[in-house]
């Protein structure tokens, strides 16, 4: 818990600083999936909000593609993959966070493993947008067009084998048994998790 009040005073006192500079400052939050930056969002939210300072977490998540789509097209079992979102609603969404618009966006229900359109209203009030998944600094298109729409970029930098266990751990709550929790982690998170640590470009703060 001291070193993610460490980080959240970083970002906090970070953001601050640069406030001034824009009329609505864009955060991208990165990292592996299981690298911790929901938790890290929020709590910075949280932090920001006490100071006066209104923000909110936006997830990439909500921009999942319908498991029906994704079984019609044979990647299914690589959920959570780059192609496995629908990317470019994803950079149309930021875009117009960026403008200052007051932006209905979709959130990802896990229990029921769908997403859920129009369910959270970011107002036009909002000084500070927390967005955060794992593709928001990959070079390749379409994400890569959603560089210059940050203002500042974090990456989370987990050791992989610290990612493995959080990831074998999450599929374990989840009832999966520990054959399947692991098969599971292997075969679609860790590649992902990789893909992040491969292929984003390096961030302004990297914790």
């Amino acid at each position: 818990m001291n070193s993610i009040n460490t980080h959240v005073n970083e970002l906090a006192d970070r953001i601050h600083e640069m406030r001034a500079d824009y009329p609505r400052m864009m955060v991208a939050v990165c990292g592996a999936p299981a690298s911790g930056k929901s938790t890290l969002a929020a709590e910075v939210a949280r932090r920001l909000t006490s100071q006066k300072c209104s923000a909110t977490v936006v997830p990439m998540d909500g921009f999942h593609l319908d498991n029906r789509l994704l079984e019609t097209r044979g990647v299914l079992g690589r959920k959570g993959a780059p192609e496995t979102f629908d990317a470019e609603g994803f950079v149309h969404m930021v875009r117009r966070l960026r403008a200052g618009d007051k932006v209905a966006i979709p959130v990802f229900d896990r229990s029921r493993d769908i997403a859920i359109a129009g369910a959270v209203i970011v107002p036009a009030e909002c000084d500070v947008i927390l967005v955060e998944g794992n593709y928001l600094l990959m070079k390749t298109e379409p994400w890569a067009q959603l560089g210059p729409l940050w203002d500042l970029t974090v990456m989370l930098d987990v050791p992989m084998a610290d990612l493995r266990g959080r990831l074998i751990h999450r599929w374990l709550s989840h009832g999966l048994s520990s054959l399947a929790a692991t098969r599971r982690a292997e075969s679609n998170d860790i590649p992902n998790a990789q893909a992040v640590i491969d292929q984003s470009r390096t961030a302004d703060i990297t914790l």
